[in-house]
């Protein structure tokens, strides 16, 4: 999948159906902020949205997933790609949350690795990076749970 070119596609078949950013949101029960996102490539719509988002377009969701029109009659289980782009999207988060985990474990570990040093300049440099590392992790993990 090529976001930008998704996001080229969205915009073109939203601009098709006279449709501003700001209508396709209100449609969509979502910001027309994340709808400029989808269109600059910077993200990708939520997999609940994508098949909201294919009938306001008119177009089917390998269409979008593709980022163009099809002329070819491919028969593609649309409810299997939408449960493989859910799944995706939960790896996704399940990476956010390993990397905050990672985090705490190496702030964790640099703190008591700082604690056996003889509380030098050495003490002071760990300190700082493992608290650092801890805030990083805590609050990759919250982001994550409040998600």
């Amino acid at each position: 999948m090529n976001q930008i070119m998704i996001g080229k596609f969205i915009a073109f078949k939203r601009k098709q159906k006279n449709l501003t950013q700001e209508q396709l949101a209100q449609i969509l029960n979502i910001s027309n902020k994340t709808v400029s996102k989808w269109e600059t490539g910077k993200s990708m719509p939520d997999y609940t949205l994508v098949k909201p988002l294919c009938e306001a377009l008119n177009i089917s969701v390998s269409e979008l997933i593709d980022g163009q029109t099809s002329n070819e009659s491919v028969k593609i289980n649309e409810d299997q790609l939408i449960e493989l782009m859910r799944k995706t999207q939960q790896l996704e988060n399940q990476r956010v949350l390993l990397y905050g985990v990672i985090f705490v474990t190496m702030g964790t570990s640099m703190q008591a690795l700082a604690y056996s040093t003889d509380k030098s300049y050495l003490f002071g440099c760990m300190l700082f990076v493992s608290i650092v590392e801890l805030i990083l992790g805590l609050g990759t993990i919250i982001r994550y749970l409040l998600k």
